[in-house]
């Protein structure tokens, strides 16, 4: 049997550890006979099975672990092309606010939230401003509304539905 030094790896599963090592060449003793393992090409094509299965798995569980922060509350879109979802952060129960609309996007926290009048809404405010997201009507528990108050006088309203 011939081995060519440079492109041969043996394996072996050796518990007694026979193995020299000669100039980065491992020489792996099994019975009596001595068999060459090219030790570079060896550590390299163990890395590779290794690397390749933890990269796969740490690709999916990041994606996972990104998204479970916070939870929906609620998800609208609303005239004008207002799209609200309020969320709450898992850990600090915060609620957040964050919107997408022709005239940009918003995100906002420290929300509050109260059942008025048999219905909900959450509040936030960003300076002057305070957005308010109504989840239902009293006909209706699939609508709701948005309105946006400046200086505590109503700025804009904006019927929604859930989505």
């Amino acid at each position: 049997m011939n081995i060519n030094k440079n492109d041969t790896a043996v394996v072996v599963i050796d518990p007694q550890n026979d193995v020299l090592r000669e100039k980065g060449v491992s020489w792996n003793l099994v019975g009596k006979n001595v068999k060459l393992t090219n030790f570079t090409k060896l550590m390299k094509t163990s890395a590779l099975l290794l690397v390749l299965p933890i990269s796969i798995l740490v690709n999916f569980s990041l994606r996972a672990s990104a998204d479970s922060t916070a939870g929906i509350v609620l998800s609208t879109k609303c005239q004008g092309g207002y799209n609200i979802n309020i969320w709450r952060n898992y850990t600090s129960g915060e609620l957040l606010y964050r919107a997408t609309s022709p005239n940009g996007n918003l995100s906002l926290g420290k929300g509050t939230s109260k059942a008025t009048e048999g219905v909900r809404v959450y509040k936030f405010r960003s300076g002057i401003y305070e957005y308010w997201v109504w989840d239902g009507t009293l006909d209706n528990p699939q609508s709701g509304t948005l309105e946006v108050y400046k200086n505590k006088r109503i700025l804009m309203k904006q019927a929604c539905r859930k989505s």
